[in-house]
């Protein structure tokens, strides 16, 4: 092979690093530089392989010739048939027939191309960045000894020109991979999100329609009942005393289920809001039980709750409804407060006692906070209970992440 003069080398080494100039993947980029190569090592099959990040995969990416080396990817190193000079061992493979080269045909190797398609010359070097191996440059012609060791310089010369943009490339494509893979985890958790939201609002629609039905037909028929056995005591021997308990057992089964109804579809939610829904229920659930227990609503949210989606706003309705119902039926508390804030970038709420705490009330509590935690879970919402301050009482916690266009009028009123 005629050596070439240093000026024309030049050329054609500027040549590679201007045809590498704006190629964005593997292939292209080794395709680009193919013919400049060719100027300087002549070949008929050239491929660069890219050690894939952890090291136990490497990918090829050739011209010319088309093998099962690039068709097959990922293969693992140790089976490449230069996995020493990949792992750092040698610093050039040069052979004069890899068909007969023991180097290339070790147990396992996946050496098949080398034989399907005659490349016997071969020559191999390192890319490298600082000092690390990313990967490989080969070269290889169908005949014999075709390469010495002045082919083995140059190629080390193109291999320092490709190794800091296939690094690059490679770095690339890594971000890209990671890229995918969190836009699908996040397309899973926003389907995941959105199927709860109408789960939730499903739930919502059927708790709503059963309120109906019983307004509209359970409720009537007792209020029928309650009437019938009024005519009764008047018109029958039937002491009024005997018929006293039933008459009024009878009138707090309708005062219980007109409270369901009620809660079935809180109404003052839609009308007025949050808050005053939050209010209204905490002020009605300890008038309605008789107890002197003291009320106090804290809220440092400035309405934001109200910009949420209407079912998340009823989701976290129910879970504060559901807490404050335990708390005035089975705390014993002297204090119950309900207390709002943003944190965090989210939606704190609180509701807390100063009774008898949560060790002695979980065994009254039946599916109550079981309840709450899976209407939590449904709005994407994080759910805790514990001790109140100094161990005294018990403070239920709701944290929601703050939803984007209910940050921007957060946003917005502050800047106001």
């Amino acid at each position: 092979m005629l050596k070439m003069a240093p000026t024309a080398l030049l050329d054609h080494y500027l040549g590679i690093s201007r045809l590498l100039a704006g190629q964005l993947e593997f292939r292209s980029a080794i395709r680009a530089v193919a013919k400049e190569i060719s100027h300087i090592i002549p070949h008929d099959h050239l491929d660069v392989c890219i050690i894939m990040h952890g090291g136990k995969y490497h990918t090829a990416y050739e011209t010319g010739l088309e093998t099962a080396w690039s068709t097959h990817p990922p293969a693992l190193v140790s089976g490449s048939p230069i996995r020493t000079l990949l792992w750092g061992e040698v610093t050039h493979i040069l052979t004069d027939d890899a068909c007969r080269d023991p180097r290339f045909n070790f147990e396992g190797a996946f050496v098949r191309p080398v034989f399907d398609q005659d490349l016997r010359s071969r020559i191999h070097v390192p890319l490298k960045v600082e000092g690390d191996v990313i990967g490989a440059l080969s070269c290889s012609s169908h005949e014999t000894a075709a390469y010495t060791m002045d082919d083995i310089a140059n190629a080390h010369s193109i291999a320092d020109l490709l190794s800091p943009y296939f690094f690059a490339l490679r770095a690339a494509e890594q971000a890209q991979r990671s890229a995918i893979v969190e836009a699908e985890a996040r397309a899973r958790e926003e389907g995941l999100r959105l199927g709860a939201l109408n789960l939730t609002e499903a739930l919502e629609r059927e708790r709503q329609r059963i309120g109906m039905d019983l307004h509209d037909q359970t409720l009537a028929d007792l209020t029928r009942l309650s009437r019938r056995l009024e005519r009764l005591a008047h018109e029958t021997e039937v002491p009024g005393e005997a018929l006293e308990p039933l008459a009024r057992g009878l009138q707090h089964c309708m005062q219980d289920l007109r409270q369901i109804i009620e809660e079935a579809k809180p109404s003052v939610l839609q009308l007025f809001g949050f808050v005053q829904a939050v209010e209204n229920h905490l002020d009605r659930s300890v008038r309605d039980s008789g107890l002197s227990i003291l009320t106090e609503l804290v809220d440092e949210t400035d309405g934001v709750i109200d910009s949420l989606d209407q079912t998340v706003c009823v989701a976290l309705f129910r879970i504060i409804q559901e807490a404050i119902n335990n708390a005035v039926r089975h705390s014993q508390a002297g204090r119950i407060t309900v207390r709002m804030r943003e944190v965090g970038g989210g939606i704190s709420i609180q509701v807390g006692d100063d009774g008898i705490g949560i060790e002695k009330r979980r065994r009254r509590n039946g599916g109550g906070i079981d309840n709450m935690k899976t209407r939590a879970r449904l709005i994407s919402a994080k759910f805790s209970i514990s001790a109140g301050h100094d161990t005294i009482g018990t403070v239920v916690g709701i944290h929601l992440p703050v939803a984007a266009g209910a940050r921007r009028i957060l946003n917005q009123r502050s800047d106001a």
